[in-house]
């Protein structure tokens, strides 16, 4: 991790409320999760397995270093300017754990904390940590660590792992926790995006996680402009079935595709949200439901999903259509002398 960088003006947004970021098909997926059946109970059994927050907080802080003013002091001054940012004043626990992959998360249930591998801090620089950190405090901020703590252990274990649960339709459940979790993501990219006020950085965060980047020689030779550039051949790839196995792709995935996640965000600033925020034009704790109700993120997420399920369809449809013209062609050739 490099040193410090000298501070910069940058915004705060006093008394935010979290539905001034989160993705409408975040909040409408955990809604459907709630409602599908036996979800209480797979929630109760896997807290039981990992011993409840007890369990999981002490797993780390047996395991992992805390970070604190004392212990990676340069990580614990962004972590708490992410808190001033966003106005949150109980800053969550934050640890760092001896991991070669690139991640972090959020945890626990009544007290959250993060936890962020030390990939991470060896790949990214100051600015690419701060969007880092103000990303996993959005979950903390929107509640995700609860459900985000079960689909991480539902996408890292068997079904048959868990004996007790063998009465019930656990994989609907596993299969509901993994996409709320997909759309999660989207919004908590939005939380790192407005801790870190630089939409390249935000970028260029989802780059490294996709391509790594180690060492100021590699990292010189990333290039966001070709990476979002990739971003939009993959969205809008629609040869064949390409739709299809995108979906089949990221079923058992906590997380959408590194190029989707930042093609998100795009659209996210094109649409004005993030500049509206930065206005000062979002919503305040305590007014949620009367600025921002339940039932126009519902109508959202249905005009997302019905988007996503109308692209399925048409290049479904179309990639059949050109199956059959040249099975058509193949016969006609076949008949010539």
């Amino acid at each position: 991790m490099t040193s410090l960088p000298a501070p910069r003006s940058r915004r705060t947004f006093p008394e935010i409320s979290a539905v001034s970021w989160e993705h409408p098909a975040d909040r409408a997926a955990l809604q459907a999760l709630r409602t599908v059946p036996g979800v209480d109970e797979v929630i109760r059994r896997v807290l039981a397995l990992l011993g409840g927050e007890r369990g999981i907080r002490l797993l780390f802080q047996g395991n992992a270093v805390r970070v604190g003013p004392a212990q990676f002091p340069t990580l614990w001054h962004l972590h708490t300017e992410a808190c001033t940012t966003l106005d949150w004043s109980g800053v969550p626990e934050l640890y760092v754990s001896q991991t070669p992959f690139f991640n972090a998360g959020a945890y626990g249930i009544d007290r959250p904390f993060i936890v962020i591998h030390s990939a991470a801090i060896e790949l990214l620089d100051d600015d690419e940590l701060r969007v880092l950190l103000a990303h996993e405090l959005g979950h903390v901020m929107s509640g995700h660590a609860l459900y985000r703590t079960i689909a991480a252990v539902l996408a890292l274990i068997s079904l048959g792992a868990l004996p007790t649960l063998a009465s019930l339709l656990v994989l609907p459940v596993r299969l509901a926790f993994l996409e709320w979790s997909r759309k999660s993501e989207l919004s908590a990219d939005r939380a790192g995006l407005l801790g870190g006020q630089d939409i390249v950085m935000a970028q260029r965060v989802d780059m490294k996680m996709a391509g790594g980047g180690r060492g100021d020689g590699f990292a010189g030779q990333m290039n966001v402009d070709a990476f979002m550039q990739q971003a939009h051949e993959y969205a809008s790839s629609g040869e064949g079935l390409d739709i299809v196995y995108k979906v089949l792709s990221t079923l058992a995935l906590t997380h959408p595709m590194h190029t989707v996640r930042a093609a998100e965000l795009q659209r996210w600033v094109a649409a004005g949200e993030y500049d509206r925020i930065v206005r000062g034009e979002y919503v305040r704790r305590g007014t949620e439901e009367k600025e921002r109700p339940l039932a126009d993120d519902f109508a959202a997420a249905g005009s997302y999903y019905a988007g996503e399920a109308r692209e399925l369809a048409t290049h479904v449809t179309d990639a059949a259509r050109r199956a059959a013209d040249r099975a058509r062609e193949a016969f006609r050739n076949a008949q010539k002398p």
